[in-house]
């Protein structure tokens, strides 16, 4: 077993990966910016490293910083979590290279997964069905990309290679501006992600998110744990995501997790990882796949009583996965709600000291996240303070326990989006399930 990590995030994820950490018996280095001296993790933490200002680029996304950490505290591998540096090929690469373990897949797994064009390449390879489209990078010849459009049929979607969180993606309804939005897309593409390579594909009008968790040891195991719905979206942001999937069959889900599994197989993944589709009509199509932990994990968890982020660092440490696909089963519904530090209604940030936290409890009720009384939210990073997870029976069970809970759920001295999520889980189409990516935004008015 690996004797000490560094856990290079802040945060509600910070803390879950602590808490995993401690329950193996590894020590943990928490790696921390100056803003976040005062982090539940770092208070806890058997070593502490400042690594920099609160800026990001000089703290969090600092690879020199965190790796000099890991030397300074004799630490063996380095858990990225998510966001920031989690899905960087190049820091995967450095900390192999210096010797420590990634708490990830390979560095050439990263990156092949994390350009789009050869995703899919990939994905279609392994017999994993996708969109429709142009079947590698767009060229520089107008009519060529006007031929590829017509052939596909409008509308279409212009996407970067290298994109991600909804960035770099313009949708094009008519031919008159395809090579104007081409060029536009490209140039944000290459501002954003230094690449400006894109690829185009069907845009499909009435599309939910569903996912599919994977877990992969180094030793050619791999299995699924079932997906996850994520259509609950703004601004191609989630909101809200469950599992399992309303209104999938057990067929479908069976077919589409076994492809998952023989792709994670055949491009040699190991850890976690998620493939995320859109759904429509029936079909599944692929369209990215999420080479780290994801936020939404615990719901997973709590549908197949397996702890993701412990076999996280059991397969970093060589184990073998402890589970065949038929030993996992699914029971009941989990929902997870997002709480960020925001204006509910104009969704503007709202950074600053928490007065009173008072989370709320009950049969079926998770919490995770770093809040305490008297702690101050930064301004400076992503504005998600904590998640609540309800667990059911049923997914009516399960969505009435977090409607109690949003309500009990106390913050003083900030806003929160709570208000937003109690206006779902109260709204009709949402109880009735199967909403789309869309519903957010143009029925709620999001």
């Amino acid at each position: 077993m690996i004797d000490k990590i560094v856990i290079a995030n802040r945060g509600e994820i910070a803390l879950r990966i602590q808490r995993a950490c401690r329950e193996l018996g590894i020590k943990t280095v928490a790696v921390h910016s100056t803003a976040d001296a005062s982090q539940k993790h770092v208070l806890l933490a058997d070593e502490t490293v400042c690594i920099g200002p609160p800026a990001s680029a000089d703290s969090y996304l600092n690879m020199p910083a965190i790796i000099s950490a890991a030397e300074v505290t004799d630490a063996g591998a380095i858990h990225p979590g998510y966001g920031f540096l989690s899905e960087n090929a190049d820091f995967a690469e450095r900390v192999q290279d210096s010797g420590f373990i990634f708490i990830g897949p390979p560095a050439h797994v990263i990156r092949t997964m994390g350009d789009k064009v050869e995703a899919i390449k990939s994905m279609k390879a392994a017999g994993v069905p996708c969109v429709p489209g142009s079947d590698g990078p767009l060229g520089d010849e107008p009519e060529e990309n006007l031929r590829l459009a017509r052939g596909i049929g409008y509308p279409i979607i212009i996407k970067a290679a290298a994109g991600g969180g909804g960035r770099g993606m313009r949708v094009v309804h008519t031919e008159a501006s395809l090579i104007g939005a081409i060029n536009v897309t490209r140039a944000e593409a290459l501002a954003a992600f230094g690449n400006d390579t894109v690829y185009m594909e069907k845009f499909l009008d009435n599309p939910r998110h569903v996912e599919f968790q994977v877990l992969a040891d180094n030793h050619g195991n791999c299995v699924h744990l079932f997906e996850r719905d994520c259509s609950m979206q703004r601004r191609h942001q989630k909101v809200i995501e469950e599992a399992p999937a309303p209104g999938i069959t057990p067929k479908q889900r069976a077919d589409l997790g076994a492809r998952c599994v023989q792709a994670c197989k055949d491009i040699g993944y190991q850890n976690a990882g998620t493939f995320e589709f859109l759904f429509q009509d029936g079909e599944f199509y692929f369209i990215e796949m999420n080479t780290r932990l994801q936020v939404e994990h615990p719901v997973t968890e709590l549908i197949t009583g397996i702890d993701i982020v412990k076999q996280q660092l059991l397969i970093a440490a060589g184990r073998r996965l402890a589970y065949r696909q038929e030993d996992i089963t699914l029971r009941g519904h989990a929902i997870e709600c997002r709480i960020n530090a925001e204006d509910a209604k104009t969704f503007l940030p709202s950074p600053g000291r928490v007065e009173l936290w008072h989370p709320p409890g009950g049969p079926g009720i998770r919490v995770d996240s770093h809040l305490y009384s008297g702690y101050m939210v930064p301004p400076y990073y992503d504005s998600m303070i904590g998640k609540v997870i309800a667990y059911g029976d049923t997914r009516d069970s399960a969505i009435s326990r977090m409607t109690i809970a949003l309500s009990e759920m106390v913050v003083d001295g900030i806003k929160t989006n709570i208000p937003l999520h109690l206006e779902i889980c109260q709204h009709g189409a949402f109880r009735a399930g199967g909403t789309n990516i869309h519903y957010l935004e143009k029925r709620l008015g999001l």
